[in-house]
């Protein structure tokens, strides 16, 4: 049994955080369906590992026979994710209101950019522009320019914190009774993850010009270095014991060490540093530094993270029906994760959806 076995929970039909919450609430055994709008475009769904483990209805929640569908399920039900922009569920009949006066315990999220109200609540955007307001997206890059982080900032942790929030309602359902709506915004979540950062910027720690500060690249022993073969390493021998030691590795001056923290010095530094990754090949210099406290690492593809032997070791990657996927994370000592089963095919499970989840 996994650890929340038993636990239904309906996906609205949506992209990037929707269905990254919904399947690690999947993996951690939970019945999640998704009302699916997804048309056949020729691709494979199997390959959209997102949504392994869930289970695919097809409702038209603008028809009155497929909402009262949806409404009965919403009955028997946990949880919700609304992945619409403010008002859409409303004014399809099915918003959080209907939906918890029908059930009082219900846990109903709603996984948006900008949040259910503020001036910029109705208008569109993407990860990249709900993390550009926070100051995030400004402190990651060059000194010339920011650089898109990909969308694990805002999609993905904006899944992060709706997950959050949704197994703190649920518990608090079990206690009380009562259900309530939880606003998961990507400009909130992407706010709260720089927290410890505003706190450097209080204390006078951190400037807000990019390649000032010492997580942001402008630090010598906390960067990336190119090797001879083109690949890197990552290098972040911050404390001094680990600097020392990855100096020895390198076969660099120890004396280098004592002027680390010297501004003026970091650059001496930092041209020693790439000189020396500049004589072998990031696999050669993988071995020197491998099962040492450098702190430092390959920096390697998604293809070369399947065959890394500490993930395989871990089984950080399985298999499933012939797609190699991450695995289930975090990992529970009693009630382990686990995937039920691929990606459904849109809509695959609608007679036996209504069967298990309407027969009474």
């Amino acid at each position: 049994m996994s650890v929340l076995s038993g636990l239904k929970v309906i996906e609205l039909g949506g992209m990037g955080p929707g269905p990254f919450c919904g399947m690690m609430l999947a993996d951690m055994g939970a019945d999640v369906v998704i009302i699916d709008r997804r048309i056949d475009d020729g691709t494979d769904p199997a390959l959209d590992t997102v949504n392994r483990g869930k289970r695919s209805i097809r409702l038209d929640l603008k028809t009155t026979e497929d909402r009262d569908t949806y409404l009965r399920m919403v009955r028997v039900c946990d949880m919700i994710i609304d992945p619409f922009r403010p008002g859409v569920a409303d004014r399809l009949g099915i918003g959080p209101d209907v939906c918890l006066a029908s059930n009082p315990r219900l846990i109903y999220g709603q996984m948006t950019g900008w949040g259910q109200h503020g001036p910029l609540s109705h208008t569109a955007g993407r990860d990249l522009n709900y993390i550009a307001i926070t100051g995030a997206l400004d402190s990651i890059g060059t000194t010339n320019t920011p650089i898109p982080p990909i969308n694990l900032i805002g999609d993905y942790g904006g899944a992060l914190y709706l997950l959050a929030g949704l197994l703190a309602a649920y518990t608090h359902a079990l206690k009380t009774g009562c259900g309530q709506v939880v606003d998961a915004a990507m400009c909130d979540s992407a706010t709260s993850m720089m927290t410890a950062t505003h706190a450097y910027y209080r204390q006078g720690l951190w400037k807000t010009e990019r390649g000032q500060n010492f997580l942001d690249g402008s630090a010598p022993d906390y960067g990336v270095y190119r090797c001879a073969d083109g690949r890197f390493i990552a290098f972040a021998a911050m404390e001094p014991q680990a600097l020392a030691l990855a100096l020895q590795h390198l076969g660099l001056s120890q004396e280098k060490l004592l002027g680390s923290s010297d501004p003026s010095r970091r650059e001496e530094l930092r041209a020693q540093l790439s000189a020396a990754f500049l004589t072998r090949t990031r696999d050669e210099w993988s071995a020197v530094f491998e099962a040492t406290d450098c702190c430092v690492a390959p920096v390697l593809n998604i293809e070369e993270a399947n065959r890394h032997p500490h993930l395989q070791a871990r089984g950080t990657f399985i298999d499933i029906d012939g797609v190699s996927q991450p695995a289930p994370a975090p990992r529970f000592s009693k009630t382990p994760s686990s995937v039920k089963q691929g990606a459904p095919m849109p809509g695959g499970n609608t007679v036996e959806l209504i069967r298990d989840w309407l027969r009474s």
